[in-house]
């Protein structure tokens, strides 16, 4: 066992990636500009447009949907990226048109 083995053990190599993250953030934060409000540059800001602030209400029937729409598309991605070759394939165009229409109905249902 060589003396440096040590450092390849997970804890020990987390530990030294973490302070070199903090060091290259503090260097970057070094030598960035210091941030001047200058005019509208810390407003909210997208195609040319001013765009006022809007308070979102969270909620559990927001964080329902959100949660649903993900669980439908990564369970998706899963059954897509597993289905095999050959003639069962033409069935996952028709699973993936029923992901299509059920998201559909869900963001429809959700407006």
């Amino acid at each position: 066992m060589n003396k440096f083995d040590i450092l390849l053990s997970p804890p020990v190599a987390f530990i030294i990636f973490l302070g070199l993250t903090f060091l290259i953030y503090a260097l970057g934060r070094g030598l960035a500009p210091k941030l001047k409000n200058v005019g509208g540059k810390l407003k909210t800001y997208a195609c040319g447009e001013d765009i006022p602030g809007v308070k979102i209400q969270w909620g559990y029937r927001l964080f329902f949907f959100i949660a649903l729409f993900f669980t439908i598309m990564h369970v998706a991605a899963l059954v897509m990226a597993t289905v095999p070759a050959g003639k069962i394939l033409f069935f996952s165009l028709i699973y993936l048109v029923m992901i299509f229409l059920s998201v559909v109905a869900l963001v429809t249902r959700s407006s």
